[in-house]
């Protein structure tokens, strides 16, 4: 049951709308989707922008993705807050697009279709042993640890080990193994999950490899999440000086970029100030270079389960002006009991929409998305378009979103003025009335902002109890019933 049937809750808007507004609709309310809104919502006066998210709950990656002990970074969501507030715009939660709506549908009621629904599955390493228990995605750690509801009942074994692997060592990998190594009396005040808490106050963790398959210049960490995690209380950094050595082509590196130059600084500092071994009980962080996953092998005690993995050694290679992983037949085990692979994200596609299954994109140019023709010959489909992770791939950082919505809203913006959108004035689009009218007819329970606010509220009540900026509702019935009240 929809939870307005009457759908008065969204006549407040009509009284300043043209009678032919611009209908435009966004999937996906992280950051590339609530930047793409306000962009449009300032280009063009006579717009009505909805945004549609499959969660009851908005703020995508920045309520799901951004770490804990991290909350300047989710700052951002005040003028996200402010975006759904506008009388143009509309926050539709729940609506899931392939089950509740399909594409095809919402261009049929929309002028413009942006799809900004980002990255939601994850990258395979495609070797033996993948599947045994005790291995996860960076993704679905980071989610259960921030109550996304998908990984509510994820229920990673942190006390039967003492060692966890993380293959990766960009941000991502850096916020798993922080929050792993982090003193738990630090996490207190944060607005971690209850579960994750738990689970990480019984934590038997006491020992995080960092793996990577190329070397310390080419380590996808920026400075800041690295100097984060060097200055962890009471944790031992192990660096093998033997990794730090350069080459020419790492020195060419380093000098083009500054990024680069100061990781590789830090690292270096790092294993020079580390005293030769471990205090006894001291929790410890291994930087790992030059290795890449083999397989992953079995334990004996506990079938299924994850007791090691094996890496091949690997060595630099220049392949067209980039240094790149090549194997060279040695091989080590390294006994683990967790292993959270930080491989890469990748976005899932949707029905009647192209997609690059390789690089994880729908194909588009400056955000307009192409389909192929006939002749194999791309071209751009009308008022279909694409931003965020879902345009680019996964990278950057929350900030990098705004100039990619500032690029799609001026494609958007470029086809109202002169190209293939420039006669909507005289084609009038359902939009929002017509979506709202199909969706109460499937029995969607549609969940506005005013329903996030009570979720919102809910959360910051329970957080004050512990004192904590909020206690996140972590299950799909505790949101769809505090947002429904």
């Amino acid at each position: 049951m929809a939870i307005f049937r009457s759908r008065a809750w969204i006549c407040r808007t009509f009284s300043s709308l043209s009678s032919n507004p611009l209908r435009v609709c966004i999937v996906g309310t992280g950051p590339a989707g609530f930047y793409t809104a306000d962009k449009m919502l300032k280009a063009h006066q006579t717009a009505q922008v909805d945004i549609l998210d499959r969660l009851p709950t908005p703020f995508g990656l920045v309520r799901s993705g951004v770490a804990p002990d991290h909350p300047e970074t989710k700052i951002v969501v005040n003028q996200f807050t402010r975006v759904a507030q506008n009388e143009r715009c509309m926050f539709l939660g729940n609506v899931n697009l392939g089950s509740s709506v399909s594409l095809k549908e919402l261009r049929e009621l929309y002028h413009v279709v942006v799809l900004a629904y980002g990255a939601e599955s994850d990258r395979v390493l495609g070797i033996p042993g993948e599947d045994l228990e005790g291995i996860y995605s960076a993704r679905e750690f980071v989610w259960w640890y921030n109550g996304h509801p998908d990984c509510r009942n994820l229920a990673p074994d942190l006390h039967s080990t003492d060692t966890a692997v993380v293959l990766g060592q960009g941000n991502v990998a850096l916020d798993v193994a922080r929050i792993l190594l982090r003193p738990i009396e630090e996490l207190a005040s944060t607005d971690i999950a209850a579960h994750a808490f738990a689970a990480l106050q019984r934590s038997s963790i006491r020992k995080v490899y960092l793996v990577g398959r190329r070397g310390p210049v080419q380590a996808a960490c920026t400075a800041k999440e690295l100097r984060e995690i060097l200055g962890l209380k009471d944790v031992y950094i192990n660096i093998q000086e033997s990794d730090l050595k350069k080459t020419p082509i790492d020195e060419e590196e380093m000098k083009n970029s500054r990024i680069q130059k100061r990781v590789y600084e830090l690292l270096r500092k790092a294993a020079g100030s580390r005293p030769a071994c471990p205090s006894p009980g001291q929790r410890e962080l291994h930087f790992t270079f030059f290795r890449r996953p083999d397989r992953f092998l079995d334990s004996d005690e506990r079938q299924g389960h994850v007791r090691a993995a094996r890496f091949e050694k690997t060595a630099l290679k220049v392949d067209l002006d980039k240094q790149v992983a090549v194997g060279t037949g040695q091989f080590e085990d390294l006994e683990c009991g967790l292993v959270l692979k930080s491989i890469g994200y990748k976005s899932v596609p949707v029905d009647g929409l192209a997609f690059d299954q390789h690089r994880g994109i729908v194909p588009n140019i400056r955000g307009r998305v192409l389909k192929n023709t006939s002749g194999d010959c791309l071209l751009p489909e009308e008022g279909l378009y694409v931003c965020g992770w879902l345009k680019r791939g996964p990278t950057g950082i929350v900030a990098t979103n705004l100039y990619c919505a500032e690029e799609t809203v001026g494609s958007i913006t470029e086809d109202l003025e002169s190209g293939p959108l420039a006669s909507v004035s005289s084609s009038p689009k359902a939009g929002r009335e017509g979506l709202l009218q199909l969706l109460d007819g499937r029995n969607v329970r549609v969940l506005p902002f005013n329903a996030w606010e009570k979720i919102d509220s809910e959360e910051k009540r329970q957080g004050s109890l512990k004192h904590k900026p909020r206690e996140k509702l972590a299950s799909w019935q505790e949101l769809l019933t505090v947002g429904s009240k």
